[in-house]
């Protein structure tokens, strides 16, 4: 822990002041007048079994610190003091630079409880205030990219017009000097945070970004990066590219010219530095049973990325009610035919059963982390050192809470209808019968449709498993 001059007591880097704060006497003090503190947590090796086990040790309490093999800071799970382990941001990882906190918890509550207004369908626990209350902050390890482009540059452009019966087009050579510098392209280091996540709470300003010290952290988690740099790097250049080449093809010069494609190496690109970085994020989790919900709050600009559950009961009643006014005006307005009927309940059950089997796609995809770079890397990686092939990690027991009932009785549904239909019976109560079957199987698909979405919505990330600290982090 960092110790207050003063009077020995606990400093934690506090956000409205942006300095280190004494949780004591109070006193404020600059992060960089701690940057020559090299140790914390007692660090010490043993054995368990065939396995070495590397244990930290609280200074102020002595008791032992959990951790996950990535954490960089924490808080004694006993007196809750906040600990920075430095063999963990040794030389070897040690960010260059470090976003500090710039939203408090409260800011970041507020933030959340705007966004959970317009969640109507959302289970009421997440708008109860103990759930609320439980955001961590943790700054997560990210790749910084430097990339930029500069040579000459030659296009093929052309142009159409109409004379007469003729069609005219004039080729151009298209040349100039090509000067383009892009600061900071950011990609998260960290296989446990979700590419997905990190993607949408982007960006971040750089512009706040500091030198590294290790004082940013106390009061905070932190984890290092177990990413290489090299798994993005060809994203980042990526991006450049298609930024670049877009503003060529808006810029006023090249006003009505059609250009053929430009290629990446056209645009003479290169990754010229990668900067290690820690950004700030708010973290909110949410247990239901075995299964985690999650929400998270950029640090720095405020803004909110959640994927909220549905709750079943609340999302039938609503759509209960806004079907009677709408049956209501139909009846009034428009007279159904019976064959038209079924064919309508027919194009129901097939849209069901395509709703259902993509977010089925989508479970397997998140459950594999094969839409995940970083654990993509990870796995490659374990599979590497296990000498076997880079198959994804699957999770069949997630899988497995997928409701078959959700595809086979709408098809069930559509086969009747289409049978009604071809058959073309006499008395109408065969395509009455036929719809209100096929309307039920509908139901049950809808109702496996939104357990599939509350599986896509809820996903343990290893950032919730942490235990103790400061509520007030």
């Amino acid at each position: 822990m960092l110790s207050c001059p003063n009077c020995g007591g606990n400093l934690k880097f506090d956000i409205p002041s942006q300095q280190l704060s004494c949780e004591h006497c109070h006193t404020l003090f600059d992060p960089y007048d701690f940057d020559g503190k090299t140790s914390d947590a007692e660090e010490s090796k043993t054995f368990d079994g065939d396995y070495e086990v590397t244990i930290f040790t609280c200074p102020q309490c002595g008791g032992e610190i959990l951790s996950t093999d990535n954490a960089a800071a924490g808080f004694c799970s006993f007196c809750g003091a906040s600990t920075i382990l430095y063999s963990r941001i040794s030389h070897e990882k040690r960010p260059n630079y470090i976003i500090p906190f710039q939203k408090t918890k409260e800011q970041c509550k507020e933030a959340y409880a705007r966004r959970m207004k317009h969640s109507i369908f959302a289970p009421k626990e997440l708008r109860d205030p103990s759930y609320i209350d439980s955001f961590r902050g943790i700054y997560m390890p990210y790749w910084a990219f430097y990339i930029s482009q500069k040579g000459s540059l030659s296009l093929n452009g052309k142009k159409t017009s109409r004379r007469g019966d003729y069609i005219i087009t004039d080729h151009y050579a298209l040349t100039g000097d090509l000067d383009a510098y892009y600061k900071g392209l950011s990609y998260d280091a960290s296989s446990s945070f979700d590419d997905n996540i990190s993607e949408e709470l982007a960006p971040y300003n750089l512009k706040g970004m500091k030198a590294f010290t290790p004082a940013y952290l106390s009061g905070f988690y932190a984890d290092t990066s177990d990413v290489d740099a090299k798994v993005y790097q060809g994203d980042a250049e990526y991006t450049a590219s298609a930024e670049t080449t877009g503003r060529i093809a808006s810029d006023g010069t090249f006003a009505g010219f059609t250009m053929d494609t430009i290629r990446p190496e056209q645009l003479h690109t290169k990754t010229e530095t990668i900067d290690s970085t820690m950004f700030p994020v708010w973290f909110l989790s949410y247990r239901k049973k075995d299964r985690v919900a999650y929400a998270t709050v950029n640090g720095q600009t405020g803004l909110v990325v959640a994927d909220i559950p549905i709750d079943p009961k609340r999302y039938l009643l609503g759509s209960l009610l806004l079907a009677i006014p709408i049956f209501a005006l139909l009846a009034w307005s428009a007279f159904l035919q019976p064959s038209s009927l079924v064919m309508t309940t027919l194009l129901l059950s097939l849209l069901s059963i395509g709703v259902y089997c993509y977010e089925c796609v989508s479970i397997h995809q998140k459950d594999t982390g094969a839409n995940d770079r970083g654990k993509m890397f990870i796995q490659s990686k374990k599979a590497s050192a296990a000498d076997k092939p880079k198959t994804p990690e699957a999770q069949p027991e997630l899988a497995a809470k997928t409701n078959p009932l959700g595809w086979i009785l709408p098809l069930c549904a559509a086969v009747l209808s289409f049978g009604v239909w071809f058959l073309h019976p006499v008395s109408d109560l065969y395509y009455y019968g036929a719809a209100i079957l096929s309307m039920a199987a509908i139901l049950v698909s809808f109702i496996s449709i939104i357990h599939a979405y509350n599986l896509l919505s809820t996903r343990r990330l290893p950032q919730f498993d942490k235990q103790g600290g400061d509520d007030r982090a």
